[in-house]
């Protein structure tokens, strides 16, 4: 089975409309599908809401669909490092569903599981837990939280088969896995393509019947969010 496509572009334009929900992977600007994200711009869908632990920067990352009006909604742990983020919210132009961190990623893998609910601690006695259901277990209360599942998933690794077996590299796994596991269609930017076989069982962190297209990428840019150097010496 081959699931590569030429770009990153033909791999969405069928599958994307306005008011989908997407989920991205990554964690600040680290492992974000950024031609993806592109060709998401590119097609010009509207009002999407979109799953991802932050919203990258302002010219990069999910930073250019908030730039360009395409998300309506975030469901995010993190917004700093965004001003246009930042201005829309207060504006009363962007809705945010605010989720700890922990919540997010068991929300998402509990998605890709078919979980549709489970039970917290986090965020109890918060405005986290306001409008949610309440259960005691064991003398202690805990909040119901409903998972996530999303219409397209944009994913990021580091290498793929052609059947979408995936490895990711280093600190770029970070939301990829949960991500990749909670698409309807999961669409995922890798920089190197092999050929079914070549990778070790034991090394595949995404097997591939979570991933339905493939897309390849082979020089991303990488930034990094804030570069701080250390001062020359003599």
């Amino acid at each position: 089975m081959n699931k590569v496509f030429s770009s990153a572009r033909e791999a969405l334009s069928d599958v994307m409309t306005d008011g989908q929900t997407i989920a991205v992977g990554g964690f600040g600007l680290c492992g974000i599908p950024e031609a993806l994200i592109l060709a998401v711009k590119n097609l010009g869908v509207q009002n999407l809401t979109a799953i991802s632990n932050n919203a990258g920067v302002d010219d990069f990352g999910l930073g250019i669909l908030l730039a360009s009006r395409q998300v309506k909604k975030m469901i995010a742990s993190y917004v700093g490092e965004n001003k246009e983020f930042e201005r829309q919210y207060l504006a009363g132009e962007l809705e945010l569903e605010f989720t700890p961190q922990g919540t997010l990623a068991e929300k998402l893998r509990a998605g890709g599981c078919g979980i549709p609910a489970f039970f917290t601690k986090t965020g109890v006695g918060t405005i986290v837990a306001d409008g949610k259901e309440m259960r005691e277990f064991d003398g202690r209360q805990y909040v119901m939280e409903r998972s996530l599942v999303a219409d397209i998933s944009l994913v990021k690794a580091w290498k793929a088969d052609r059947a979408g077996n995936l490895v990711y590299r280093y600190t770029a796994r970070n939301f990829n896995p949960v991500v990749a596991m909670a698409g309807r269609i999961t669409v995922v930017e890798v920089e190197e393509i092999v050929e079914n076989g070549a990778l070790d069982p034991d090394e595949i962190h995404t097997p591939g019947i979570y991933v339905h297209r493939i897309v390849l990428n082979p020089h991303p840019e990488k930034r990094i969010e804030q570069r701080t150097l250390s001062p020359a010496t003599a």
